[in-house]
């Protein structure tokens, strides 16, 4: 196979990745009458099923094994363990909770955190087309809190827990289904703990769950583990400055779901607010491929 076709190739899954990981919103909204913090323990639960099984499949076990018995290793996935469930604890809360729009927001600005950590903690330097679209996205915020008449905590909660994540995950050796299935292992007793105490409540999936909808709480697991296979197909075919670009797909499904399916409010105020954060969006896209361009005429010039 080319080079050029395997790029074909990992286009077409990195797109079923980033739709699956977009239309996931409708799942959860399959399963909304139950409680967001029970759903995401059955999520653990269910995910280190079905990645212990593609783990066991592809003999990568020891990978997970070798990398919790490493005291300073095991505490970076603690952490990104810890950060992971805050995500997911958000996002299932604000898709049950009608703020599938609000979501879109915190994936959207997900990437310009990612940029200010990098200036704050590795003293990266910026751009002045970076630094303009840091200027749009802060406008952005500032109409977007007016919009809403209170800071968007759930965007930002979800925005911070995500770029705080991928920050702890470029110090983590480990490709992305071991290091998954790494933090997921950590988490899985105190999820299985939490699912045990609550199972005869009132409230609990054991107590009023019909056969389908166990089904479905059960799918929770392959739901998790579906677009992160396909991703990492998709990133040993295509280079990061495709990908990165590509991963705006999710937080647009999420703001057209939001929007024209779940009837979800977007004032002219909110839409101007978002216009603000995709301008910086495409300036950041603009600067990726700047960047790339040079590095590659720099590559040409020294051959």
């Amino acid at each position: 196979m080319t080079t050029h076709d395997e790029a074909k190739t990992g286009v077409g899954f990195a797109f079923a990745a980033y739709f699956v990981w977009g239309m996931v919103t409708v799942y959860w909204k399959t399963v909304d009458q139950f409680d967001p913090f029970e759903l995401i323990a059955w999520r653990i639960t269910t995910s280190f099923a079905v990645l212990a099984v593609v783990l066991i499949a592809m003999r990568k076990v020891r990978l997970v094994l070798d990398a919790l018995r490493k005291p300073r290793l095991a505490i970076r996935i603690t952490m990104a363990s810890a950060l992971l469930t805050i995500n997911w604890s958000m996002f299932v809360w604000a898709v049950v909770n009608e703020h599938v729009v609000e979501t879109a927001l915190g994936y959207f600005i997900s990437p310009i955190l990612t940029t200010a950590l990098g200036v704050v903690r590795l003293s990266e330097k910026l751009s002045p087309r970076q630094k303009a679209a840091m200027s749009f996205a802060a406008l952005g915020l500032v109409i977007l809190t007016f919009a809403y008449g209170r800071v968007p905590w759930i965007a930002l909660a979800i925005a911070g827990s995500w770029s705080m994540y991928g920050y702890l995950k470029k110090n983590v050796p480990l490709d992305s289904l071991v290091s998954l299935t790494a933090e997921v292992t950590v988490l899985v007793v105190p999820a299985t703990i939490f699912l045990i105490f609550i199972w005869q409540r009132d409230f609990s999936v054991a107590t009023n769950a019909s056969p389908t909808e166990w089904f479905l709480v059960s799918l929770t697991g392959t739901v998790t583990a579906v677009p992160l296979l396909l991703f990492g197909a998709a990133s040993s075919r295509t280079p990061l400055s495709v990908l990165g670009p590509m991963q705006y797909i999710v937080p647009t499904i999420y703001f057209i779901l939001g929007w024209a399916v779940f009837d979800e409010e977007v004032t002219t105020t909110k839409f101007i607010g978002f216009s603000m954060i995709w301008i910086c969006l495409v300036l950041v896209v603009l600067e990726l491929i700047g960047t790339r361009r040079s590095s590659e005429r720099l590559t040409t010039e020294a051959l």
